[in-house]
């Protein structure tokens, strides 16, 4: 493809006041009004106490953060997209950045929980009013991760040397909710210190996050799944509080080495992958691999009587393919073996809660989406206002999701920024008629029976 003509033919001129860039912004706000996300806010954000009219009208300026979100925006300086063309024509209570900018310098902590509370509520009304979890009657997994965000600027509060060395980050917590038949939506996120430890606060988080999963509709069998990080009592001990079961890895502790080299030769199972997968530790790509399971595996059987648990350890182990087959010209005496347990009550069969397990990795995808994102930057030195920043983008990206399961089977399972592409960034020429706006999209928009799908949906009764 090629430009069609010369510079000279086609002078630029910035002066069309009837055009919006993104129109994908009115069916997906119109979707987060019909969800209350004005009214929640309004409800239970109450910025008291704040100085230059920093918590006026609250509901407006979430939804104008979540809308610059949607759009894009990684930056407050971004949220100018806002601010464009026949934005203000189609949308009312359109903040500045520099507006923004100051009411989210203005939460304090008990602020951020009163923001993780309209996102819990949100995320449920959004569950109601579209198909966002399918199957969450019957199964429902919720993934933990405990992702480290890079920063960059020494005045970040909160920001210090964690895991990686000579890297500034912040450690957010990170709950995710999804079905066998669906993508992931966050259940709850919480901002915590560069150094903070994998699994601090990691119990009350974990109850937290299984009860929004209960308000989301997720009344069928609940597995909470994490890494080795979350190996512990407490983690385990809200499981069983909220009723649900715990898939966890546990590392390769004294204990369950012993527990491993129990297990009979003629226990382990040939398991086949349909596509080759990569090993967590190595990298390299596994086609095929062994399971064996011990039924009734003690952990924590150093504590008390009441805080020791019996389940099932489920160990897979492959061949190291860091150790050679073949030393000069004699083989190996014996196999040599990498063993990754992981410790559940799961009522499936032994392959089958292996397999789940296995799936917890699907949480990637939702951090690899930040980085793609909102989460691109975290735009404040101010550690609460960073973590408004990332409840705020936990609420669009279920926005997104939501939007994405109202419109096609196939942008029910896309990225989000599949979605922008197709959904939201479509530009539109506004016309006034009669008191109406009509919006004039592009001709042969390849997604425009999707869109206006979409449209229809969220513009018509509420079901």
């Amino acid at each position: 493809m090629q430009v069609s003509h010369t510079l000279a033919a086609v002078p630029v001129v910035f002066d069309d006041r009837n055009l919006i860039a993104s129109a994908g912004l009115v069916p997906v706000m119109r979707l987060a009004e019909r969800c209350g996300l004005s009214r929640l806010v309004t409800e239970k954000v109450k910025l008291t106490g704040a100085k230059n009219g920093a918590g006026a009208s609250a509901d407006a300026k979430v939804t104008g953060i979540v809308a610059g979100m949607a759009a894009g925006a990684d930056s407050i300086d971004d949220l100018h997209i806002l601010r464009h063309g026949a934005m203000p024509a189609v949308f009312t209570g359109i903040r500045a950045p520099s507006t923004l900018g100051t009411f989210l310098r203005a939460f304090t902590h008990g602020h951020a929980l009163q923001l993780h509370a309209v996102h819990r509520r949100f995320l449920a009304e959004l569950a109601t009013h579209s198909p966002l979890l399918p199957g969450s009657g019957e199964k429902a997994f919720i993934d933990v991760d405990s992702p480290h965000k890079r920063v960059y600027g020494r005045a970040k509060q909160g920001a210090e040397y964690g895991r990686f060395k000579g890297i500034r980050t912040l450690h957010p917590l990170l709950a995710t909710i999804c079905t066998p038949h669906s993508r992931p939506v966050i259940a709850g996120v919480r901002m915590r210190r560069g150094k903070a430890a994998d699994s601090r606060g990691a119990p009350k988080f974990v109850s937290e996050a299984l009860a929004t999963a209960a308000e989301a509709g997720c009344t069928g069998t609940r597995i909470l799944r994490a890494d080795s990080q979350f190996y512990n009592a407490g983690v385990i001990a809200a499981c069983r509080r909220a009723g649900s079961h715990f898939s966890i890895t546990t590392g390769m502790n004294p204990s369950i080495k012993r527990a491993i080299h129990s297990i009979p030769d003629q226990a382990w199972q040939q398991i086949t992958y349909p596509t080759a997968v990569p090993d967590p530790e190595t990298g390299e790509l596994i086609s095929d691999a062994e399971v064996a399971e011990i039924p009734a595996y003690t952990a924590f059987a150093s504590r008390k009587k009441s805080e020791r648990v019996t389940a099932r350890l489920i160990v897979r182990r492959v061949r190291d393919l860091a150790k050679p087959t073949v030393v000069g010209d004699q083989g190996e005496l014996f196999p040599v073996w990498r063993h990754h347990p992981f410790f559940t009550d799961n009522p499936a069969q032994t392959l089958q809660a292996e397999r789940e397990h296995r799936h917890h990795a699907v949480v990637e995808q939702v951090i690899a989406d930040s980085k793609a994102g909102a989460l691109a930057h975290l735009p404040s030195g101010h550690f609460n206002a960073n973590a408004a920043w990332l409840t705020l983008w936990a609420m669009t990206y279920n926005l997104l999701r939501a939007t994405g399961a109202l419109t096609s089977a196939f942008h029910a399972k896309a990225t989000t920024a599949t979605l922008r592409t197709h959904l939201v960034h479509v530009p539109a020429r506004t016309a006034r008629s009669a008191r109406r706006i009509t919006l004039h999209l592009p001709h042969n928009w390849p997604w425009q029976h999707a869109w206006t799908h979409l449209f229809d949906t969220v513009h018509g009764p509420a079901g």
